[in-house]
């Protein structure tokens, strides 16, 4: 099998999909890991895949050149946010001063990326998405705009950050604002799927799928919990403790104080902001270029200072990916043997699922 970056290190960015002239290469997803394959039989060996990985030749970072803490001024906007509504705000403000964003949304069974110049659309963007999303399609959108004069705001992974950017190339930067998000790494969108159908929902026919409400993690669908509310499900059990995000997650070069990108969003863990403004969501901003800073001077956002050294302590992405647990080995090999998703999860992690059962308990009870 002949692959585009060095085996199980892809980060299924597409970007190589994309740019290549022959259709030669395919994404396989195993759930434990994804590879760019490539078809030896359409090959015609330009090597326009292996110049535009962002794997094989990593995008610069740079040190931030501001840290704060804050929230979108607008408290709709940021009730409706998983952590202060900050990337709402930037995304809101851009397409008022007339640019194009891209960024992550729910649609038709899967999480895509899609770029719009309309408000209504980017509302479809807020939310966490604790999964790997797909942004196939959207670089030759992306550079199409940035060719016409257009400006474009892209928002998502750090991965796929830096692929916008490897695609775009330096031609185009000067129109191209980069927001990556502090990433704990993510699991195969084949692995939500598979528990979504485990619990009798199937992705194409639900409509919404959210994983965290505020502060608070829970996987819904169509505002239904999968567990009882305010306990964590199984999946969301398993993301928090890094049991199944893909191969590349625990090795991810992005995980580190230095970014890629123009401006970094993430949740301001640790903060010593009233216990009050810490329930509605507080957002952790690192601003890495004048583009980014620009951004935050545009918006609708209320800053305020934070302790560097508290926020990289309380975010470990900011210091070092994920670590692989020992329990992953066991879990995968369940799964190849057909066992439910929740009973692996339960025997990986047997008193955080009997604690969880006891709080469903006691809620059914009205006793908690």
């Amino acid at each position: 099998m002949k692959t585009v970056c060095k085996p199980d290190k892809c980060t299924g960015c597409t970007a190589c999909v994309n740019i290549c002239p022959h259709n030669a290469i395919s994404i396989q997803d195993t759930m434990i890991s994804l590879n760019a394959v490539i078809d030896e039989d359409k090959c015609i060996n330009c090597n326009a895949c292996e110049k535009v990985c962002h794997v094989n030749h990593p995008v610069t970072k740079v040190e931030p050149m501001k840290w704060y803490q804050g929230w979108c001024e607008d408290s709709d906007i940021r009730s409706s946010s998983s952590s202060g509504g900050v990337a709402a705000a930037l995304e809101r403000a851009f397409v008022n001063g007339g640019g194009y964003v891209c960024s992550c949304m729910y649609s038709k069974g899967e999480f895509i990326y899609s770029v719009t110049n309309r408000l209504e659309d980017v509302e479809n963007f807020k939310g966490s998405k604790y999964v790997k999303s797909n942004p196939s399609g959207v670089y030759k959108e992306i550079k199409t705009l940035l060719r016409q004069g257009n400006k474009v705001l892209f928002v998502g992974l750090p991965c796929h950050a830096a692929a916008v950017r490897k695609y775009v190339g330096e031609k185009y930067e000067e129109n191209l604002f980069v927001a990556d998000l502090i990433c704990h790494g993510s699991p195969s969108q084949k692995l939500l799927k598979l528990f979504l159908e485990q619990h009798n929902k199937s992705s194409v026919s639900v409509q919404n799928v959210e994983f965290r409400k505020n502060n608070k993690f829970c996987l819904s669908c169509d505002d239904k919990y999968i567990a009882q509310k305010e306990c964590l499900d199984k999946y969301t059990m398993g993301f928090l403790n890094a049991l199944f995000y893909t191969e590349n997650c625990y090795e991810c070069q992005y995980a580190s104080k230095e970014r890629i990108s123009d401006i970094t969003l993430g949740d301001s863990w640790g903060s010593s902001m009233p216990a009050q403004e810490q329930s509605k969501g507080i957002s952790l901003i690192l601003v890495q270029t004048e583009k980014g800073g620009q951004l935050l001077k545009d918006s609708n956002v209320e800053l305020f200072d934070v302790d560097v050294e508290n926020a990289v302590s309380n975010n470990h992405q900011l210091r070092h990916p994920s670590v692989k647990t020992d329990k992953r080995g066991y879990f995968f090999a369940g799964l190849k043997k057909g066992k439910k998703i929740d009973l692996l999860v339960r025997k990986c992690y047997p008193k955080s699922s009997f604690k969880q059962w006891i709080k469903g308990l006691l809620i059914k009870l009205h006793i908690k």
